[in-house]
């Protein structure tokens, strides 16, 4: 299939690579506001410079200011799209694509890519299969070895909707429940330029489940040992960790420890490299096959709004219920 992938920044430019390795694309178009960049990748992996919609499918990469306005124009002429998250920066915008892609009946999947690792994956599977026994407590932990770039941060909509968004989406595919409240807080241990953007650099949350159970998570933009990503499923017949592997970024206090041994994970990008892989893997057979989505718009509404109800309880100091949290 001809598949067209718009933006080639880091993630545009990786999915470059995997989508022209693909055995189902038989040719791959790329377009991206910079000429040079475009011609460049194209060169590298083999594909053509030109307009994405002119093929089977379309991958955006963008900057997330386009995202909706090309989601929509992919359902508007029928084309199956991937669309890396977020939707939208906002609720109202968000709701808006959902409804054009529900009326359209054209495959929208948003990019949540640790649905596709196999750690959390296999965590869902203890779950669902009873190996963990009742669920009495969650952990979740994202953290990065250094900061964005302080012109990001302003732009980002803050570390509960760039950062954290991430966990709301796999608590949700994971647990198989839906988040009924948040209690959320922050501080700058950093940079001025988190505090002066209105945003934080270390953050902390207590969320309710709709079935009681209770969830904490914590996430830092200053991880020194490497990106460390946990998520630890507690219950009565067992205790799941998902990223307790040989570079998770830990040193043992105990003397006789060995592990981890391996080299830290460095960043997002090598820690899920092979999640990114799956997960176009999955679109495209979705294309090929007139499948189903892994991820729709309504997924990617259900965590932006655990994420406003993060954010909205970080500001005013109380819990949050998600139901508050409307258009």
């Amino acid at each position: 299939m001809r598949v067209g992938l718009l933006g080639l920044g880091r993630i545009g430019a990786f999915h470059a690579s995997t989508l022209a390795a693909h055995p189902q694309v038989g040719q791959l178009i790329v377009s991206d506001a910079d000429e040079v960049r475009a011609k460049e990748v194209a060169g590298r992996v083999g594909a053509l410079v030109g307009d994405a919609f002119e093929a089977d499918a379309v991958v955006v990469a963008t900057p997330t200011s386009t995202h909706a306005e090309l989601i929509l124009r992919a359902c508007d002429a029928g084309i199956p799209v991937f669309c890396e998250k977020p939707v939208a920066p906002g609720i109202e915008e968000t709701t808006r694509v959902m409804e054009a892609a529900g009326r359209s009946a054209t495959l929208v999947h948003i990019g949540f890519q640790r649905r596709f690792d196999a750690g959390y994956a296999a965590a869902r599977r203890a779950l669902r299969n009873g190996e963990v026994g009742d669920l009495h407590r969650v952990h979740m932990l994202t953290a990065d070895p250094r900061p964005p770039a302080a012109a990001y941060i302003p732009l980002s909509g803050g570390i509960f909707r760039d950062c954290h968004i991430h966990d709301f989406d796999i608590l949700r595919w994971v647990t198989g429940r839906e988040v009924e409240s948040v209690y959320a807080t922050g501080a700058n241990r950093g940079a001025a330029f988190f505090a002066e953007a209105g945003d934080v650099d270390t953050s902390a949350a207590l969320l309710t489940l709709d079935d009681g159970t209770l969830v904490t998570m914590q996430g830092s933009r200053y991880n020194g040992a490497g990106y460390d990503v946990r998520m630890e499923l507690a219950g009565t017949r067992d205790t799941v960790v998902v990223g307790l592997d040989d570079r998770v970024p830990l040193t043992s206090a105990e003397p006789a420890a060995e592990f981890p041994a391996g080299e830290p994970w460095p960043d997002f990008a090598a820690r899920f490299e092979a999640a990114y892989v799956t997960e176009i893997g999955a679109f495209l057979d979705s294309v090929r096959d007139g499948g189903h989505s892994h991820c729709t718009v309504q997924d990617a509404l259900a965590a932006l709004r655990v994420a406003e109800a993060a954010e909205l309880s970080r500001r005013t100091g109380r819990p949050v219920r998600v139901a508050e949290v409307t258009v």
